[in-house]
C-alpha cells in the first residue's frame, strides 16, 4: 500500500472538506431562516470567483482588493435576490420558492456564460510560492488559504449566532416565525441578511476554489457536490454541514485512493459520497445532527 500517498489524499480531503463545510453552511443559513433550499447556490460560487477575477484581470487590482471588493459585491448581491426574487414570494408555497431558485440558477449559468464565455482562466500568481512543505508532505499554498479561511468562517459562524443580536434574531426566526415576529423581530431584514451573508460565503468558496484550479462556469457542480455533505450532516445544522463536508471530502478522497490503487473502476471518486447518503438516509433520514420533526397525526 502506497501510504505516503494515502497520507496525501487524506490531508486534501480535510482541506476540501472544510472548504465543502463552508458552501454546506450556506446551504444551511438559508434553509434554517427561510425554510428554502437554494439551488443556485453552486452559481453563486461561480459569480464571486469571476466578479474577484475580472477585477484582478481587467483593473488591475491587487488580488487581496479584489476580494474585499468582490465579497462587497456578493453581499449586495445576495440581499437583491432576496428582495426583488424571493420577497413578493413570501406566503407562497415552499415549492414555488425552490422553483425560482432554480429559474435563478438557470439563468445565472445563461448569463455567466454569455458575459465571461465558456473558457476556463487560471488566477495571475498571487503566492509567492506555489506549495509548502508541511512535515515532508506538499502542499499547496492556495489549499492553506482555504484551510484558514473556512476556519475563519466557521469561527465567525459560531460567534454571530452565539452571540450577536442579528444571530439571536434570525434562530428565533428559524424556529418560529409568527413568534419572532411577535417578539419585534423583522423577519424581511433577517431573510435578507441570510442570503447576503450565504451569498458571501459562497464567494469566498469560489475564489478560493479558483486560487486552486481556475474559475470555469463548471464550478457550479460544488451546488451538487456539497448537497451530500448538507443531507449527511443534517439540512438545518450548522455543526452538522462542517462534519458532513468533511465526511464527503474524505470520502472522495480515499475512494479515489482504493479506484486508483485496487478497483480501478474509474468514477468511485465521483459517486461515493451519493452512496455514503444513501446509507445514511436509511439510517437517519434526517442527517446525522438534523432535528427530527415529528408531528402529530
Amino acid at each position: 500500500m502506497n501510504t505516503e500517498l494515502l497520507v496525501q489524499l487524506l490531508v486534501n480531503g480535510v482541506i476540501v472538506g472544510m472548504l465543502y463545510g463552508v458552501v454546506a453552511m450556506c446551504f444551511v443559513l438559508i434553509y434554517k431562516s427561510t425554510q428554502v433550499v437554494n439551488f443556485a447556490q453552486g452559481e453563486f460560487v461561480v459569480l464571486g470567483a469571476w466578479t474577484c477575477l475580472s477585477l484582478v484581470i481587467s483593473l488591475g487590482l491587487p488580488f487581496w482588493l479584489a476580494f474585499v471588493f468582490s465579497l462587497v459585491f456578493m453581499m449586495i448581491f445576495g440581499v437583491l435576490v432576496q428582495v426583488v426574487l424571493l420577497r413578493p414570494l413570501v406566503g407562497e408555497p415552499v415549492i414555488s420558492v425552490i422553483m425560482a431558485t432554480i429559474g435563478l440558477s438557470i439563468f445565472m449559468q445563461a448569463l455567466m456564460n454569455w458575459i465571461f464565455g465558456n473558457n476556463a482562466v487560471r488566477f495571475p500568481q498571487v503566492f509567492d510560492q506555489g506549495t509548502v512543505t508541511i512535515g515532508g508532505l506538499n502542499v499547496e499554498t492556495a489549499y492553506l488559504m482555504s484551510l484558514v479561511l473556512s476556519l475563519i468562517v466557521m469561527a465567525l459562524f459560531f460567534w454571530f449566532f452565539r452571540y450577536s443580536r442579528w444571530g439571536l434574531a434570525m434562530r428565533a426566526t428559524a424556529f418560529n416565525q409568527q413568534v419572532a415576529q411577535s417578539l419585534g423581530v423583522s423577519v424581511g431584514q433577517v431573510f435578507a441578511m441570510a442570503w447576503a451573508i450565504s451569498a458571501v460565503v459562497s464567494g469566498i468558496a469560489g475564489v478560493v476554489i479558483g486560487l486552486v484550479s481556475a474559475v470555469s462556469n463548471s464550478l457550479a457542480i460544488i451546488g451538487i457536490k456539497v448537497f451530500p455533505a448538507v443531507i449527511v450532516g443534517g439540512l438545518d445544522s450548522i455543526v452538522g454541514a462542517i462534519v458532513g463536508g468533511l465526511t464527503i471530502g474524505l470520502l472522495e478522497n480515499l475512494a479515489e485512493f482504493a479506484d486508483g490503487q485496487y478497483l480501478q473502476w474509474g468514477n468511485m471518486y465521483q459517486v461515493a459520497p451519493f452512496y455514503v447518503l444513501i446509507v445514511i438516509l436509511m439510517i437517519r433520514p434526517y442527517g446525522l445532527f438534523g432535528t427530527p420533526d415529528i408531528e402529530r397525526v
